[in-house]
C-alpha cells in the first residue's frame, strides 16, 4: 500500500469515527520548533461554544490520543448539557510528558491554534496542566478559562469539581441506603491529584475511612502528609472490600478485567470516561448490582466553575450551582431504575433532551 493510499484510508477512518460519535470538527496541530503535537476536538456547539480542558499526557500512540480526545470532547457535550450550561463540548490533548516537555513556548504555540478557531473552542485546565499554563496560553488567545485569580479568573477548578463529586457520592449513597451520611463508609480513591485530594478532604472530614493509590509517588507522599489514609498498590485498589470505589485518575478503569474484581457496591469518581465501553460495561455493573454515578454528571463542577468566568466569577455561586449535582444524580439514578436502563443511558437521555429542545429553538430564529 502506498503512503498516499494509507493516508487516505486513515483519514476515512477518522471521519467515520467522527460521524459515528457526532463530532463537528477535529483539528490536528503540530509545530516542529516547539515540539508541539496536539489535537483539538469539537463535538457539538448547539448550546454554545465548545468549552473543555486541555490535557497533556504521554500517550502510547497518536491513535490512542485521538481516541481519548474524541471520547473526552463528546463527554463534555453531555456534561455541559446536564449541568444546564449554555456551552457545547470540546477537548484538547497535547501529546507529551507534562513533567519533562511542557514549557512556555510550546503552550503559547498551542494558544495560537486555539485562537485560530475564533472562539468556537474555549480551553481550560485538565490533567497535566495548571493555572500557570493557562496564563501562557492566554498570552496568545482570549479563548481560555481557568486563569489565575489575580488575572480575574476562577483559579484552580479542582475544589468545585471535587465538591460536585462529593455531592454525587452522597446522593448515590442516599439512593441506595436512604441516608447520605458518609461517616464510617469505606472509600477507595484511585488517583490523588488535585481533585482527588479535595475529595479525600471532604471524606475525611465526614468521618469516612479512605484507601488511596497513585502511579506518582510524590502525590502519595503529599496526600499522606495531610490525611490519615491507607496506601495500596495501583492494581490492588480494585480488590478492596469497600463501600465506594472512586476512580479519580484516567478513564477506562471500569472494564472486563476490573469489574469482576470490584467488591464496592457503589462507583462514584471524578475521572472522565470511566466505562471502557458505555453499554457493555454499564450493563456489567448492573449485573453485579453495582450502582454507577455517571462521571460526566458528578464531575461537572469543574465546567460549572470555569463557565462563571464568562459572565463574572463568584466562588459562592459556583459552589451553590455544584450542589445541584446532588438532585440531578438522584433523578438520574431513579430514572434508570424505573426504565430498566443503565445510569449512563439515563444521564445521556437527560442531556440529549436539553440539546434537542434548544436545537429546535435555534431552528426558529
Amino acid at each position: 500500500m502506498s503512503t498516499a493510499t494509507k493516508t487516505v484510508n486513515e483519514t476515512a477512518g477518522i471521519l467515520t469515527n467522527m460521524n459515528q460519535m457526532g463530532h463537528e470538527q477535529v483539528v490536528f496541530c503540530q509545530d516542529e520548533s516547539t515540539g508541539l503535537k496536539a489535537i483539538i476536538s469539537i463535538h457539538n456547539t448547539v448550546l454554545g461554544p465548545a468549552l473543555g480542558g486541555t490535557r497533556m499526557w504521554h500517550y502510547n500512540s497518536e491513535a490512542e490520543a485521538l481516541e481519548d480526545v474524541l471520547r473526552l470532547s463528546r463527554g463534555m457535550t453531555f456534561k455541559s448539557a446536564i449541568a444546564g450550561l449554555n456551552l457545547g463540548g470540546g477537548k484538547a490533548v497535547i501529546i507529551g510528558d507534562s513533567r519533562k516537555q511542557k514549557n512556555e513556548a510550546l503552550l503559547r504555540r498551542f494558544g495560537k491554534f486555539v485562537e485560530s478557531l475564533n472562539g468556537k473552542y474555549i480551553t481550560a485546565e485538565d490533567v497535566g496542566m495548571s493555572t500557570r499554563d493557562m496564563e501562557y496560553i492566554h498570552m496568545e488567545t482570549s479563548h481560555v478559562t481557568g486563569l489565575p485569580e489575580y488575572m480575574g479568573g476562577s483559579g484552580d477548578p479542582s475544589p468545585v469539581t471535587a465538591y460536585g463529586v462529593y455531592m454525587g457520592m452522597k446522593a448515590t449513597v442516599k439512593n441506595q441506603t436512604g441516608s447520605d451520611n458518609l461517616k464510617g463508609k469505606r472509600v477507595a480513591v484511585q488517583g490523588t491529584g488535585h481533585v482527588g485530594q479535595y475529595i479525600i478532604d471532604h471524606l475525611i472530614k465526614e468521618g469516612a475511612k479512605v484507601w488511596v493509590t497513585d502511579i506518582f509517588e510524590d502525590r502519595i507522599k503529599e496526600c499522606t502528609s495531610k490525611y490519615s489514609v491507607e496506601v495500596v498498590e495501583p492494581e490492588a485498589i480494585y480488590d478492596l472490600d469497600v463501600d465506594i470505589y472512586a476512580p479519580c485518575a484516567l478513564g477506562g478503569t471500569l472494564n472486563d478485567d476490573t469489574i469482576p474484581r470490584l467488591k464496592a457496591p457503589i462507583v462514584v469518581g471524578c475521572a472522565n470516561n470511566q466505562l471502557k465501553n458505555e453499554l457493555t460495561h454499564g450493563r456489567q455493573l448492573i449485573d453485579r448490582n453495582i450502582v454507577y454515578a455517571p462521571d460526566f454528571l458528578v464531575n461537572s463542577g469543574g465546567i460549572i466553575n470555569v463557565y462563571g468566568e464568562l459572565s463574572g466569577y463568584d466562588t459562592k455561586t459556583a459552589m451553590k450551582k455544584a450542589e445541584f449535582i446532588y438532585d440531578v444524580t438522584l433523578e438520574v439514578l431513579n430514572g434508570a431504575s424505573l426504565q430498566g436502563i443503565t445510569s449512563q443511558e439515563a444521564a445521556m437521555q437527560f442531556a440529549q433532551k436539553r440539546i434537542q429542545s434548544i436545537a429546535k429553538i435555534n431552528q426558529t430564529r
